[in-house]
Order: C-alpha cells, then structure tokens, then sequence
C-alpha cells in the first residue's frame, strides 16, 4: 500500500465526524482534508470539541458517525494499525523525573518494542537537540526542556503523525518558539501535525487553522484565508488621554448599533463588525473627537476567532 500523501492523496480525509457524551454532541458533523507535511491547528475554547475531534481523525476515540481515512486507513474498520503511526503529546509533563533523558527514552522505547532500540535512542536525542544533556535527570530540567524530551519520546517510533494537545502550555516564549521551529523542521521532513492551541501567535504559524466552537467546524483555511473570508470591517482608534479613557471609549462603544466588538490591544482598540457602513455610522460621532486616531485596519486573528465565538450557538441547552 502507498503512503497517504506521497500519491497525491490527503493523509486524513473525513467527513460526518460525529460524537456524543450524555446526550451532548461534542462533535457535530464534522469535515477536514489534511496533507502530508502540514501543519494543522484546531482553536476554540475549552469544550469545543478539539481534543475529541483529534482523537478521533487518528483513530483514538470512534466516532457516533462519520467516515473517512487516515494514513491510508479507514478510520472505524482499521483504526489499531492507525495508532501505530500516531505520536500523541498532552501538556502533562507525565515521564519518570528520577531518570535521566537517555533512561526514560530508552524505557519508552523497551516498552513499546522499538527496534535497535539503542540506535533509535540515539538518532532521537540527536534530532532533537537532546545528546548532550543525554544524562541530565529528567525532574531538573526547565519547562522548555522538559517539553523538548515529551516531544523525543512521542518520536521514538517514527510516527507519520504527530498530536500535540496544547503543548506548550506553561511554557516560556523564548522555548515556545524553538519547539514551534522543531515542529517545522519534522514537518519540512513529511511528518504531519495535528495541534489544539490558545494562543494566536501560535495559530499563524499553522500552515492551516480549524475553528471550532460548541462541537461545531465554524471556519477551516490558512491564517490569510480565515481572516480574509471573515467579513468582519475593522476600525484601530487610539488616544494620548491613557487607559482610563481609552476604557471609557470601550464601554461606550459597546452595544452601538453596528459594533460587534471592542477589542483592547495595549492603548488601541480594534473596533469591528460585519456591516461596514453600519459600523461606520456607529463611528461617526466619535470620528470627530479631539486627540482620537482612528485607521482602518486589516482584523487579527484574534478578532476574527472572537468573532465567531460570539456567533456560535451554544450546545450546553
């Protein structure tokens, strides 16, 4: 059998993805198309369906509905050889930290019947940085580190898909930023990558973003995509009044006819809605006040996600 994505076709293609809990569908009707070497981000807030609709493209968890292949196999009927090729990496640091990065890799690896375990050891703490510090107890290392060493160990048996369930929470920028270039460089190499994270600066590193909000796909497509299709019109203001006053502009704003959304981003506000001249005649008396800038703008992705979360019905009722 060829590998998914090295014949054209799409390492993960579902559709109808579906799963219940007590009666609440988590998931609803959901549909993607991954390549191979891509880098896929899912957003959305806590109980979103994320962690789920991950587990269940790879075979983790078996949807209520739905059909679909990943890595070549179906993802209901072949699902065990499917889990063979997945590396999963939650954001609990959970090896031994009374052993050193040599010993819990060589521990994983035995445990998982790697072959030439040795070598696949060493080629692992190689590729990502880890041989000199090969001896280092696992409970004395920075959080960076520690994050580096979950990564080794969700490698050591080659996978062709790697999870990563919010992994960098609780992590410095500085160590976020060189376990975003690690994740680039195995996907420059054909590994595929499927991540659930918060943060923005995170998500415009994706090569693609899946919003979900109450179990449901709101948006899926580049950084550039979601934020062009997104329809929201867009006003920066700022002031040299401090804070107070650009707070006070806030409240005001908020609930005119026409304005969505007062988002604060240091001194500026990014002041959005669906309806530019709606939005506009909102603006307008406040266009005119002294000591005020106000630009039209390009919305983040930050007011684009907030955005549709405001728009998303709730699945809790």
């Amino acid at each position: 059998m060829n590998h998914a994505g090295e014949d054209g076709a799409a390492v993960i293609d579902v559709r109808g993805l579906t799963k219940s809990f007590a009666g609440r569908k988590v998931v609803d009707d959901f549909a993607i198309r991954v390549e191979r070497g891509q880098i896929y981000g899912f957003l959305g807030p806590n109980g979103s369906g994320k962690t789920t609709t991950i587990r269940m493209l790879c075979g983790l968890l078996t949807p209520d509905a739905g059909a679909g292949h990943c890595l070549g196999f179906d993802i209901i009927r072949e699902a065990p050889a499917i889990k063979r090729e997945v590396g999963y990496m939650t954001q609990r640091f959970s090896l031994y930290e009374d052993l050193s990065i040599a010993e819990n890799l060589e521990f994983i690896a035995r445990m998982y019947g790697v072959p030439q375990r040795r070598s696949a050891v060493d080629g692992t703490l190689e590729r990502l940085g880890l041989t000199a510090r090969r001896e280092q107890l696992a409970g004395t290392l920075s959080g960076g580190w520690k994050q580096r060493l979950a990564l080794a160990a969700c490698m050591l048996h080659t996978p062709r898909l790697l999870l990563l369930d919010e992994p960098t929470a609780g992590v410095d920028p500085k160590a976020r930023r060189e376990f975003w270039d690690q994740i680039h460089q195995l996907a420059a190499d054909g590994l595929t990558v499927l991540v659930s994270t918060h943060y923005m600066d995170e998500a415009e590193r994706c090569h693609a973003l899946a919003y979900l909000a109450y179990g449901r796909l709101m948006v899926n497509g580049s950084a550039a995509d979601v934020v062009a299709h997104s329809g929201l019109s867009t006003w920066a203001v700022s002031g040299p009044d401090g804070a107070l006053a650009m707070h006070q502009l806030a409240q005001a704003l908020r609930g005119a006819p026409g304005v969505q959304m007062v988002v604060p981003f240091g001194t500026t506000l990014h002041v959005s809605g669906d309806d530019a001249e709606a939005l506009e005649a909102a603006l307008a008396p406040y266009r005119a006040r002294d000591g005020l800038t106000w630009t039209r703008t390009e919305p983040s992705l930050e007011d684009v996600f907030i955005g549709l979360m405001n728009r998303a019905q709730d699945n809790y009722s």
